[in-house]
């Protein structure tokens, strides 16, 4: 799956892009997931709901990670999966970026900390 999800990186993000021209961050978790037959719902909010809640600190690789990036700090609007965990401080996930296309970046960024909401587990 989160191989599925690199094959993915340098992909335009575009809204409510579904292929390898443009992509966002739901149809990313969505077709990664579903690489290894597991069907997510669409949408990130949706996506939110699925699987066990994760605690930050025991986020895993294949972790899917939810924020809220838009003006309401509580409404779930961006999505990504864990691919890797390189300690306290480090949890790189894969997203689909509205100015980077689909990209890996680290949950403990000041950006992406401060937007986090929640984590689940499918597995």
């Amino acid at each position: 799956m989160v191989q599925t999800a690199r094959s993915y990186i340098g992909t335009p993000y575009k809204y409510g892009g579904t292929t390898r021209v443009g992509i966002d961050c739901s149809a990313l978790l969505y077709h990664s997931f579903r690489s290894v037959k597991v069907s997510l719902p669409r949408t990130s909010e949706a996506q939110a709901k699925q699987g066990k809640k994760v605690k930050m600190n025991e986020l895993k690789v294949g972790d899917m990670v939810f924020f809220a990036t838009g003006k309401s700090k509580r409404q779930i609007n961006h999505a990504g999966i864990v691919s890797r965990v390189g300690g306290r401080s480090e949890v790189w996930f894969i997203h689909a970026s509205t100015s980077l296309g689909v990209t890996e970046s680290n949950l403990y960024s000041p950006y992406y900390l401060e937007k986090f909401r929640r984590a689940r587990r499918m597995f």
